[in-house]
């Protein structure tokens, strides 16, 4: 599903993620994404059929001081739109917000899908058209590495440092 999803953003060439990247982010020692999963029931004495999912991931906010969750992509199958799949994983997912007291839930969608940002504006999510997507990637990323002096202090230095001091 992950390659219809590219596809029909017009990225084929983009959906590069091996079976075994996913399974380590999705199940490994310390899951990075989450999924959830819309299976349609089978016929009479088969197993249910995947027709979507949502892979998500908690971000954070720093104005709320709460987690949230952000929605890293939501496909559904064609045969399969128009069934409530992608309502129902978007209410588990609200679902998840509520329950967890995060503050958000919050996700990207292409200016030219108007049938999803119709679908958004339905179940009453709110453009952010104040805020501008940036990505560093390929070469530029590695640029800006390079010019890491190593003086900046992560979380996790800070923690080392405070424990050693204690």
């Amino acid at each position: 599903m992950i390659r219809e999803l590219a596809a029909y953003e017009r990225a084929p060439q983009e959906a590069k993620a091996t079976e075994e990247q996913l399974r380590e982010a999705l199940f490994g020692a310390h899951p990075a994404v989450f999924a959830l999963i819309a299976e349609e029931a089978g016929g009479a004495g088969e197993p249910a059929v995947p027709v979507g999912f949502a892979l998500w991931f908690r971000n954070f906010s720093t104005w709320t001081g709460t987690h949230g969750v952000y929605l890293e992509d939501l496909y559904v199958t064609p045969r399969a739109r128009g069934g409530g799949h992608g309502k129902a994983l978007l209410a588990e997912l609200a679902r998840i917000c509520v329950e967890r007291g995060y503050a958000r839930f919050e996700w990207s969608v292409l200016d030219w899908n108007e049938p999803a940002i119709g679908f958004y504006a339905a179940i009453g999510a709110e453009p952010m058209d104040e805020w501008t997507v940036r990505r560093l990637s390929g070469e530029p990323l590695r640029a800006l590495a390079a010019q890491a002096g190593g003086t900046a202090l992560t979380s996790d230095s800070l923690n080392e440092a405070t424990s050693l001091s204690n």
